[in-house]
Formats: structure tokens, sequence, C-alpha cells
């Protein structure tokens, strides 16, 4: 509660003068707090245990018809982009500029408890997060209908109130698991979903966003609110409590680095555009799918809507109400339909795509933004080398990625690992080099030879793997798959291996078990965790203190380097990643081990070299992956 207080009372203070807050606390029931009359703290309350409409919550604060009066608000003030007045009066009452209500918060924050209620031995907190969700939504409704705004969610513990849970108040019983989700065994779950479904809707209609701080040792029920996040382009985090260091990236959300004026709006991490669209035009022999990422589909129909669809599909527009400067989405576009089998280009060799993205900038603008681009048909029967050519192999490794995910999420009985199997063999068929029926022969293209081992990584990582992740993990996991850049995805699927040694610069190293020497340092980062990994002799020399001898400056240098790149990783990346440091044969080095290919395991330790390391596992390595794939790819 100490932790979560003063990272809130530091956002505040980074936040914009104008900027309009409020603040709602919950827990067996919610708590509107009046900010406009600080004389009096004022609360409102509803009860956690049942669903409440908008109309009611309006009711109950006093924004109903009755309460609304036309024109500004009182005092003249008048944030930027507001200049029309507020649809609503009652705006003054529970959302205030930062700089008239920072002394209010501040107050109310230090004089908060912990919910008061009894628990009884052996029984959860109550929690009404559902409802405290509806609540911010239908006073955001009221407030500020059709202008950028967030709510921002801190979640200590799961949903066990109201709409919205995710598991009884039963200490006996646990949370749902990915076994429990697959057997449809999980009582809550999908009366959850359907519920977030729904607030997602509300949300998207107003234009507002849903941010998820998820701190708790407890899975909160990221699994059930992902359709909320994702559909409004929120942001989520997930740590361990409110005192880690993941969790400390909230005040980045607000802060404007390397800027003494501060703006939530424009931050280094995250350009906060809000109440954004997106509408695609193209030419007519192409057909859009649908797009998968932070997006809703506004059901825009049209020639160019595609007769099978992909996430948010049957649409030519969407509704992005957050997004920033590394939002990626990725679009999916059918070309079977098109003639161009027969004479491709024939009419006209070149192909169009258009993409029009409006948003609303900092000062409460809206902005279009237009990119045309055009490329040309080509007639794979007769020559593929300029369709090789272009082949990116990360872009490709990330939807991939994406696009089993989502198939994982919606598809009943899913085989992941063979479907991208099936999908590696066919296109090593089509664009190898090769006899027929002879292993030996396959050659690929430097255009596809990095491919196959995405392919591979992609196989063994959390987004396909889901064994020993709880399902608000993967679904952390997949929000931000689906909203990184391409290089920060790629990362996610085939971690980055930095290797320190004493007679080399800091250099690449492969992502395999022979990376591992006793001399060396290794520094992994795979996106959500960065691993500090020092070699046996390594450690051996810092645990006898070397590292403090004048004499051995040149070992101290060697200590810190890793640390000096892990900061410069750290300070650019949101959420910010778990740090590990850890020895060899130590119990934390199962998070290298756990992303390095198995070329030596216990079934051939006897040639490795002294010094090195074996993974105890039954998974194929690279290169009998690769072998497979081979025989598999050449035959007849």
């Amino acid at each position: 509660m100490g932790y979560v207080k003063s990272a809130l009372k530091r956002a505040i203070g980074l936040l914009p003068d104008n900027a309009l807050v409020g603040f709602l606390s919950y827990g067996t029931q919610v708590q509107v707090h009046e900010l406009g009359f600080s004389d009096l703290s004022k609360v409102y309350v509803f009860r956690g245990s049942k669903e409440i409409s908008k109309e009611q919550v309006l009711e109950q604060l006093g924004l109903g018809v009755l309460g609304r009066r036309p024109g500004p608000v009182g005092g003249g003030y008048q944030p930027k982009g507001f200049q029309n007045g507020f649809p609503n009066a009652g705006v003054t009452r529970f959302l205030l500029p930062a700089s008239d209500c920072e002394y209010t918060l501040n107050t109310l924050l230090d004089e908060l408890q912990s919910d008061q209620w009894p628990v009884p031995p052996g029984n959860r907190s109550s929690r009404c997060t559902g409802v405290a969700l509806s609540v911010a939504a239908g006073l955001l409704g009221a407030c500020v209908p059709g202008t950028g705004a967030r709510i921002v969610a801190l979640v200590g513990g799961p949903c066990t109130e109201g709409p919205g849970a995710i598991v009884s108040k039963d200490l006996s019983e646990p949370v749902r698991s990915h076994k429990d989700l697959d057997k449809d065994a999980a009582p809550y779950f999908k009366k959850a979903i359907k519920f977030y479904d729904g607030l997602a809707k509300q949300l998207v209609s107003q234009g507002h966003v849903l941010d998820l701080f998820a701190s708790a040792l407890d899975q909160v029920g990221v699994a059930e609110m992902k359709v909320a996040i994702e559909k409004t382009g929120g942001l989520v985090v997930l740590a361990e409590s409110f005192g880690h260091s993941v969790f400390k990236t909230l005040s980045s959300v607000f802060l404007k680095k390397g800027n003494s004026r501060l703006a939530f709006v424009s931050s280094e991490f995250i350009i906060n555009l809000l109440s954004g669209t997106l509408e695609i035009n193209c030419s007519k022999d192409i057909k859009i799918q649908g797009v998968i990422g932070p997006c809703t589909s506004l059901e825009k129909k049209g020639p160019a809507v595609a007769d099978t669809a992909i996430g948010e599909g049957n649409t030519t527009a969407w509704k992005m109400c957050g997004l920033d400067k590394s939002t990626c989405l990725t679009v999916f576009f059918d070309l079977s339909s098109s003639d161009q089998s027969n004479t491709p280009g024939a009419v006209n060799p070149q192909l169009y795509l258009q993409f029009l993205t409006s948003f609303q900038n900092p000062e409460g603008q809206m902005m279009l933004r237009v990119t045309t681009i055009t490329r040309r048909w080509i007639d794979s029967t007769v020559s593929s080398e300029e369709l090789v050519q272009g082949f990116d192999q990360e872009t490709a490794a990330v939807v991939m990625a994406r696009k089993t995910s989502l198939k994982m999420e919606t598809e009943e009985s899913f085989d992941a690992t063979r479907w991208l199997d099936r999908g590696l063999i066919r296109l090593c068929s089509k664009f190898g080099d090769y006899r027929k029926d002879d292993p030996s022969s396959f050659t690929l293209n430097p255009c596809f030879s990095l491919f196959p081992q995405f392919m591979f990584n992609l196989r063994r990582s959390q987004f396909v793997q889901v064994f020993n992740n709880s399902p608000d993990e993967t679904a952390y996991f997949r929000v931000l798959l689906n909203r990184e850049n391409i290089t920060n995805a790629a990362v996610m699927i085939q971690p980055s291996l930095i290797s320190y040694s004493f007679n080399s610069l800091p250099q690449p190293a492969l992502l395999d078990v022979a990376s591992i020497a006793a001399d060396r340092i290794l520094l992994l980062d795979s996106y959500f965790s960065i691993v500090i990994f020092h070699g046996m002799t390594i450690a051996q020399w810092r645990n006898m203190g070397y590292q403090n001898q004048p004499e051995h400056q040149a070992f101290a240098q060697l200590l810190q380097a890793p640390h000096d790149d892990t900061q410069s990783i750290i300070r650019d990346r949101f959420p910010v990643p778990r740090l590990v440091v850890c020895d060899q044969h130590g119990s934390q080095a199962r998070f290298l081990l756990a992303k390095l290919n198995p070329s030596a395991t216990y079934n051939n330790a006897h040639e490795m070299a002294a010094g090195s390391d074996v993974i105890f596992t039954d998974d194929v390595s690279l290169q009998v992956f690769f072998e497979h794939l081979q025989r598999l790819a050449v035959q007849s």
C-alpha cells in the first residue's frame, strides 16, 4: 500500500497542469471521491456485488439528465482541447485539473486505508474490480465523451466480487490454470470475458483507453481483461508487487524524459495519441482480411472486405482509442481471390495500398497522416526472384507468432507446433534449392536462411508453450507481442545473447548452450527479462573480491560492462524488463538455459568441452530440427 501511494503521488506530480484527474478506490465496494469540494471530503459508494449500468452510475453521482447544465465550466477554466465547454457541469466535481487537485489528492492518498471489511479466515479479500471499472467508464462517458481519456487501473489481487470475478472467495479453490481452461473447468471465465467484452465496447464507443497495472503474487484476471485492454489500445504491466522494479514504470507513462516540461501526453516511452482511427484503401484486386493488434473493427463494409476474417475483420476501418510511436498492427490481405494468376499485371502492373491514420495530438487537435505505397505484381510461375528478395525474415516471424497466438486463443484443439511446422516445410519446398529426395542437396536462399531458426525458437517460446505459465502471464505476453514494433517482438521470439570476456570486445554469441564458458559473462535479452550470467571462474573470482583490488581493474570493468548495457536497454523499454543476475550452476541459471538451443544434453555430455554446460531436456536441438526439415522439404 505504501509503494502504490508513493508511486501515485509521483505520477500526479508529473501530470501537466491542465490534465483532468479523477480518483476511485475499491475493495468490497467502490468509492468515487469528489475532488471539487476540498473543504470536506465527499465519497459516493457503490455496491460491489452487482452489475451497475451506465445510467445508474450517472443517476447516483447526480450526473443524470436532471444534473446536466450545458455551457462551459464555472470559473472560466478551459483546458486545451475543451474550448467548447464540457457537456456536463458535473465534470468539475469529479474531474479536476491536476494543478487544482494535487493537494486534495495527496491528502486523500495519505488517509487511504486498506479495505476495512473483515475477511473471514480461509477466504480471499473482497475485490470488485469489474464494478470499479464500470463506474470509471460511466463517469468518463458522462464527463468527457468523445475526448481522449485513460482509466489507469491498479490491481493488487484477483477480482472475487460482482461482475468480472475470476475466482470464489474460498482460498481452497485455486485460480484457473491453462489446464482448467482446456477442460472447461473454469466456472467464472466465460462470464468474466463476456463482461469485459461489454466494457470494451462501451470504452471504444466513448473513445477511452483502459490501462492495467497488475501487481500481485496471485493472478488478477489479465486473461479476462485482455479483450478490453487490446480493443482500447491500453498498456498492461504485470509485476509481483507494487514495490517491484517492473511496477515503477507507472511514472514513465507520465514522464517526458530529457525535458524539464513534463507532459503526460508526450513521453519518450509513449507518445500518447488518443482517439485514433485507421482506414485502408487498396487496389481492386486486393481484399482486406483483418488486423491483429490494439484496435477494434468499425464494421465499415465495402468491396475490399475479404470473405474470411483474421482478428478484427469484416471492415476497412478500425478504431484505436490509444496509440503511440511504437504501436505496430499486422494487416492481412487476401490475394487469392484476385484474377492475377492468369495475367498478372496485364491491365495494371502496380498495386496500391493507402493507410489513413487520424488521431488527437497532445494539444487536442485532430491530425490525419496518409501513407500510400505501391508494389509490383509478380508472376511467380515465371520467376520468384523478386519475391524472394523482398522477404523480411523478422517481420514474417512476428506475423507467424501473432497469427499462431490468435489461433491458439480462438480455435479449439489447435495444434500450434504442427501448424508452424507444416507452414515452414511448405515454404522450404517451394523456395529451397534441392534435388528430389536428396536431403544433403538442400540449400536455402540467404533471404530465408534465418527463418527456420526463428520458427524453431517460436515453437519453444512462451507464446506457444503455455506450460509453466499462468493464463495471466500468457495473456500479458501476447498483448505485448501484438502491439510492439518488429525489433522488440523479434527479441521476444528469439532472444539476443551477448558475450563478454577478457580477450575480446563484447560480441553477439550463438543462442546455444555451447556459448557458456567458465571465463565468460553472458547477457541474455528476451524482452520480458534480462539475464546477466557469470561463468564459474568469473563467479569464483568475484566472490573472492578480486574486482576490489587495484591491480585487477580490468576484471572490475568486465563485471560492470553487462550492467551498463542492461541499463541502456531498460531505459528505453516499457514495461521495464525483469533483471536476473545469476551464476553458472546456480538455481536462477534456468532463466538462461530455458532459452538456449540444447545442442548439449545429458545424452552427449561426454563430447562437450570442459567448463561448458549441458541442458537436461528431451527437446530436439536446432541441428536435429533442421535435419528433419531438410528431409521433409525434399520429399517428392
